[in-house]
Order: C-alpha cells, then sequence, then structure tokens
C-alpha cells in the first residue's frame, strides 16, 4: 500500500496533534518546538510510519522545521477475568486468554493514541 491510501486517516489526526501544540505553545510564548512524543497503541488504528509520514509533510513551518517526532509504540495487553492473568495479544488479535482457554478478556493496553509531551523554547 502507498502512502496516499494509507495516511489520509494519519495526516487528519497529524494536523489535529500540531495544531493543539502549536496553539499550547503560543500560549506558553514557545516559538520552536523540538520534539514531540506520541504514544500509539497497536489497536488505535493509526499507523507509526504514516505518522512519520504525515508530520514530515505537515511539519514544515517555522515552529516545527527541527522538531522530531517520536513514537512509542504499545503492545496489545489483555486481561483474563475468568484466570486472573495478563498477556500480550500480539498473533491476529485473538482476544482468548492463551493460559485457559476462555474468552473473558479486558483490555489494558493498546488502544491509546495521545501525545504524550513535546519541548520547545
Amino acid at each position: 500500500m502507498g502512502y496516499g491510501a494509507v495516511a489520509m486517516h494519519e495526516l487528519s489526526l497529524m494536523e489535529n496533534v500540531l495544531e493543539i501544540v502549536r496553539s499550547n505553545a503560543l500560549q506558553s510564548n514557545i516559538t520552536k518546538v523540538y520534539k514531540l512524543k506520541l504514544v500509539v497503541g497497536k489497536l488505535s488504528m493509526a499507523l507509526p510510519d504514516s505518522l512519520q509520514f504525515a508530520f514530515q509533510v505537515l511539519g514544515q513551518d517555522e515552529m516545527f522545521k527541527q522538531a522530531v517526532l517520536e513514537i512509542e509504540e504499545k503492545e496489545v495487553i489483555g486481561y483474563c477475568k475468568e484466570c486472573q492473568k495478563q498477556f500480550t495479544i500480539k498473533n491476529d488479535y485473538c482476544f482468548v486468554c492463551p493460559t485457559c482457554g476462555k474468552s473473558m478478556i479486558d483490555l489494558i493496553e493498546g488502544r491509546e493514541l495521545y501525545l504524550e509531551y513535546y519541548e520547545g523554547d
């Protein structure tokens, strides 16, 4: 898949992230941003490579042109209500406990999508 098809969702997300950072930075008298850190869960449907691409495309103005985007990707973590075990869901998002085989699962991590912080002056 090329970036044209994949990145539309991520372009919109990154546009919102940059607008939030820009607004907050200007209120704090910050004119240059050097680093942004996003936390992205694997179930968030946001692809890190596409977010990086969107950042490169949208972050060309003076405030962001020296900035680096760091992305921390969170695994999908489940918790079995039956046997009370926590586990990482890796293969095809099979929501069945690998210990007891039950499907009474709570998702603990993996749906995150947020800006953890930004740095600038």
